[in-house]
């Protein structure tokens, strides 16, 4: 039979549970916690004492794409008082941390031990102690899951703020750069069904407000800690890019078409993914 590994840290409370209910290890102490979670989802209950908040508990539990991980930014009630930490980048646990009661967090930031990433509240995955790690770990599956988690987190939370009106500019201008920034370092090949959260060099987006093209040629300005403006080309389905003179497409262009949710990726440019096929296609 497979052997759950227990963390020293969480032992604690495991042998507090094994004690009280004479079980005869960690193992079992886990297998009947995870027993009595999957019999409440079958009878339509919470597997959580009557009045206590569900294990990551968050205000937009219902729109999550992965019921057991959650950003932390939206989590709100850690399961049994403890945040696993996790890196989405190298996909290695970063820290755990202990919390009384319902959180709030409005800054968190740290490095990655494992890969250097500098990370904060909009990135850092927490994972519940019901999700199926070492299936995942095995099936090589946890970094994909994360990435879903993030994404789908990145996507819920601009079109939030599209549809919040009071948000000052400023703040989601920060907000947008932070995401770009995240997905260009951690080099992740964009899912093609969900809008761009950030704005690259080298990469055409499609703008579904208008269906025409946009071809990014290169910043022309150099922030460091803000969004550039950049030299692009915006053309029609049957115009040839190379008949169009490029323009300059401020920063708060495109600051609006990302929040809008506007911007498809139709080809992303090397390294953040390889295509093969492409010295074939420019050279027809």
């Amino acid at each position: 039979m497979a052997t759950i590994r227990v963390r020293d840290w969480t032992k604690e409370k495991i042998n507090e549970i094994r004690d009280a209910e004479s079980h005869s290890s960690h193992d079992s102490v886990i297998k009947s916690l995870l027993k009595d979670r999957e019999l409440a989802k079958f009878a339509g209950e919470s597997a959580e004492p009557a009045g206590e908040a569900p294990s990551i508990g968050r205000d937009r539990t219902a729109d999550r794409a992965i019921e057991e991980m959650a950003v932390v930014d939206e989590l709100s009630v850690p399961d049994n008082g403890v945040l696993f930490l996790w890196c989405p980048n190298c996909a290695m646990e970063i820290a755990h941390m202990n919390v009384d009661g319902e959180m709030n967090v409005s800054v968190l930031e740290m490095d990655c031990p494992h890969c250097l990433t500098n990370l904060d509240q909009h990135a850092i995955v927490s994972i519940d102690i019901g999700y199926p790690l070492e299936r995942k770990l095995v099936e090589d599956g946890l970094q994909a899951d994360m990435k879903t988690c993030v994404v789908d987190y990145w996507d819920r939370t601009l079109r939030t703020r599209a549809e919040n009106t009071t948000d000052e500019g400023v703040g989601i201008e920060q907000l947008v750069w932070q995401f770009g920034r995240y997905a260009r370092e951690f080099a992740w090949e964009w899912p093609t069904e969900v809008p761009a959260v950030g704005f690259e060099a080298g990469n055409t987006y499609r703008n579904t407000m208008t269906d025409g093209y946009i071809d990014v040629v290169e910043p022309v300005t150099g922030n460091r800690n803000a969004l550039n403006s950049f030299e692009v080309k915006r053309y029609g389905l049957d115009t040839d890019p190379a008949d169009v003179e490029p323009e300059i497409m401020d920063s708060s262009t495109i600051v609006d078409l990302i929040v809008t949710r506007s911007l498809l990726l139709e080809v992303q440019s090397a390294p953040s993914i390889e295509r093969p096929d492409s010295g074939s296609e420019q050279s027809e």
